[in-house]
């Protein structure tokens, strides 16, 4: 069973959350987040670098998805966002994670069925899907639709290569996003 890690990228919290799928069989692992606090940015990004390091490490997961950078109206968010998704990218890839991206509304689309979906949408669908006792918080559920997104995206990769999918159904991949 492939375990995946999903992330949901940010300088003061950051969401993770694993999932193992075969087939249509779809358990989860744990999910949380890393409170990196207010302290200054590049211990931020060292302790976002080794919690995800453990996390790894303890859970052994094989495949890291994680939700790419969009464009915020403030640039220097932008840039903290960019280099808190680096330190969490360089923890999967040091632990030799094979590493995906999904856009925002990808991951949406994927779990809600709307790429414009609301958080609380997400977090819903989430607890629904797991089968979760709890709600998971707003970056955790994030996290876990990314990894979601990825399953999605595997089986679409299989029923292709299989050619199980008609002709106009298939997508191609261009700069690691999925099209029709």
């Amino acid at each position: 069973m492939p375990r995946i890690l999903g992330i949901d990228p940010g300088s003061r919290k950051t969401g993770f959350g694993i999932i193992e799928f075969e087939g249509q069989k779809i358990k989860h692992i744990i999910n949380g987040r890393l409170m990196v606090g207010d302290g200054d940015f590049p211990g931020r990004l060292k302790q976002i670098f080794e919690g995800l390091t453990d996390i790894i490490e303890r859970y052994q997961p094989d495949i890291m998805a994680i939700e790419q950078v969009f464009l915020h109206k403030n640039a220097d968010s932008a840039l903290k966002l960019g280099q808190a998704r680096g330190a969490a990218i360089c923890a999967g890839v040091s632990q030799d994670l094979e590493v995906h991206e999904y856009s925002a509304t990808q991951i949406k689309k994927a779990v809600v069925g709307n790429g414009h979906a609301k958080k609380e949408q997400v977090q819903y669908m989430m607890s629904v899907i797991l089968s979760l006792k709890e709600m998971p918080a707003e970056d955790a559920a994030d996290a876990l639709a990314c990894a979601m997104t990825h399953v999605s995206h595997a089986a679409l990769d299989r029923q292709q290569k299989n050619n199980k999918l008609p002709e106009g159904m298939r997508s191609s991949r261009r700069g690691g996003r999925y099209g029709r």
